[in-house]
């Protein structure tokens, strides 16, 4: 007779999926509470604000951006009246910003790669200028570098009726630099189109050759296929809308120059100030970047008959660029943040346009709270893209 069956045991009972003893529940439950900690404390510290601005009289509340802002402004790209209401004022001063910011971006960061690259120069005469040039500037407060430049041009530049000529195309003088502005025509939109299909084709060409030199270990020029390629499909769509090329030229007048495009003395000012101070910091992240790289790896290059450019360029940046990223993602954010200087010298950025509505308008809260807004939005959208940029560059283990 077969023995006895084992009694079997009861399945234990499964714990709760949401259990006070998980530390995952616990974490997420200890993090809920401090976001309601702090909407509570944000909520108590608007209404309390509200109440007591409703008590002394105040105005409170952001329709005043749909009212008629009843100011100019002396420049911008985006089109602007005085009858136009607030909110259009605010977006000429975001545009504004945002000039100053992305172009001295790039700017500073081709000018301080050349200077960090130049401290490691073999001439001595390179080395001593790149490192004058980072002491002098990077010790200078930033305020009296835009003070400088500005008194520099608006007061020792020709008045506009003896303005400073390169033909009849360009002109300078105390107004600024004018130059001949691009007649824009339905053509240039097939150029637009053009471009963007040269950027999506030269994309695609890089990823098929990084392939290719992984299948074979063949290199495939690049950078040379690339550039033919948006520049191709570019002057492609550029023929295909007709060729446009008009354009409106300056002409000198008694009190100003008159037609074509500016740049203001406020603006270039503004500009070089932030692009000289900030390249100096990046020159600086640069030559430590390239530093850190171990000799090593300049020997193994100059083993294999790399000259000293070609190392720099395909051995020492590509590696020292883990450890530049995140320091540069610094000095953008501290060069956007710095464009709010601005203001000193008369240049109309969000700053200036938001300080005009809060005298106009009385709304001093709403007006530093569009300033806080778009600053955060800019240095949150910079650290986003230096970050996804950081994890592309980083060296990836096999």
């Amino acid at each position: 007779m077969p023995g006895p069956v084992a009694a079997r045991r009861a399945p234990a009972a499964r714990r709760g999926r949401f259990s006070w003893r998980s530390r995952r529940v616990r974490a997420l439950a200890y993090q809920l509470l401090a976001v309601a900690v702090i909407g509570f404390l944000g909520w108590l510290l608007v209404s309390s604000t509200l109440a007591n601005m409703r008590l002394r009289g105040i105005q409170s509340g952001f329709d005043f951006l749909l009212q008629p802002a009843g100011f100019d402004i002396g420049e911008g790209w985006v089109p602007y009246d005085s009858v136009n209401p607030y909110w259009r004022a605010f977006l000429v001063g975001v545009v504004n910003t945002l000039r100053v910011a992305v172009i001295g971006c790039l700017l500073a960061t081709l000018l301080g790669t050349l200077l960090g690259i130049g401290r490691f120069s073999r001439n001595a005469l390179v080395r001593g200028i790149c490192y004058g040039y980072v002491e002098l500037f990077r010790n200078i407060p930033v305020l009296l570098q835009l003070l400088m430049w500005y008194l520099l041009f608006t007061e020792y530049l020709p008045p506009p009726d003896e303005a400073w000529r390169a033909g009849h195309a360009l002109f300078l003088s105390k107004n600024g630099i004018s130059f001949p502005a691009l007649v824009w025509e339905s053509g240039h939109w097939w150029a637009l189109g053009g471009l963007a299909a040269g950027c999506i084709a030269a994309f695609a060409y890089a990823r098929v050759a990084r392939a290719a030199f992984e299948r074979s270990g063949k290199p495939w020029p690049v950078a040379a296929a690339a550039v033919l390629l948006v520049l191709g499909l570019s002057w492609g769509g550029w023929l295909a809308g007709g060729a446009p090329a008009q354009f409106h030229f300056p002409e000198a007048g008694e009190l100003q120059v008159e037609g074509g495009s500016a740049l203001s003395p406020e603006y270039m000012a503004v500009l070089l100030g932030l692009v000289l101070y900030t390249a100096a910091f990046i020159a600086e992240v640069v030559r430590a970047g390239i530093a850190s790289v171990p000799r090593g790896q300049h020997e193994a290059a100059a083993s294999i008959g790399l000259p000293r450019g070609r190392t720099m360029r395909l051995v020492v940046l590509p590696q020292a660029l883990r450890l530049i990223i995140p320091p540069l993602t610094n000095q953008y954010l501290n060069l956007t943040k710095n464009s709010s200087l601005a203001v000193a010298v008369g240049y109309p950025d969000v700053v200036s346009i938001a300080n005009t509505s809060l005298n106009q308008s009385g709304r001093a809260v709403e007006c530093i709270a569009i300033i806080m807004l778009v600053y955060l939005t800019m240095s949150l959208s910079t650290s986003a893209g230096m970050n996804w940029f950081n994890r592309r560059a980083a060296i990836k283990e096999r």
